[in-house]
């Protein structure tokens, strides 16, 4: 399944919302305005980054400079829940790989892609920060630890 798209046009209230709300926008504000946009839409949709740029005077070019640099920002839709899958030494030694492959399966994506109902985005991390749970995967901010492969469907149901 290839990552999530959107047909209908998208509602520009919220964007005028937050414009409103900044005031004037200086070019010192582009990131504080691109998190707004992206809390108020759940990532950057390019017809809403047009719109910006044309209101503010800021070039959109610059915005998706700094949109693709900074990896908080999004210019595709994400999924409600986000799994991470730990990469890490400790993590990849006991089995991670095997849990990436099994998370893939389990929800029909793959890294960097989002199911195409919006349910999950999946990523790796370089690392969660828990060796001592190894083989560990996030969900939103969930953690789970010491996974075999069997515990992993179950543990996805969880989360609508």
């Amino acid at each position: 399944m290839a990552a999530a798209t959107t047909d209908r046009a998208l509602d520009l209230g919220p964007a005028e919302t937050v414009l409103e709300k900044m005031d004037r926008v200086a070019p010192g504000d582009l990131i504080p305005l691109l998190q707004r946009i992206q809390d108020a839409y759940g990532y950057l949709p390019r017809e809403v980054l047009l719109a910006v740029g044309q209101r503010t005077g800021i070039p959109v070019s610059r915005m998706y400079g700094v949109a693709t640099f900074y990896e908080q920002f999004h210019l595709a839709p994400r999924g409600r829940h986000t799994i991470r899958v730990c990469r890490g030494t400790a993590c990849h030694v006991r089995g991670a790989p095997d849990v990436l492959a099994a998370v893939e399966q389990a929800v029909g994506v793959g890294e960097g892609e989002t199911t195409e109902d919006l349910r999950y985005t999946l990523e790796t991390v370089a690392c969660l920060g828990t060796c001592f749970l190894a083989p560990v995967m996030m969900v939103d901010t969930d953690y789970h630890g010491k996974l075999n492969l069997s515990r992993i469907p179950k543990i996805l149901e969880k989360y609508e």
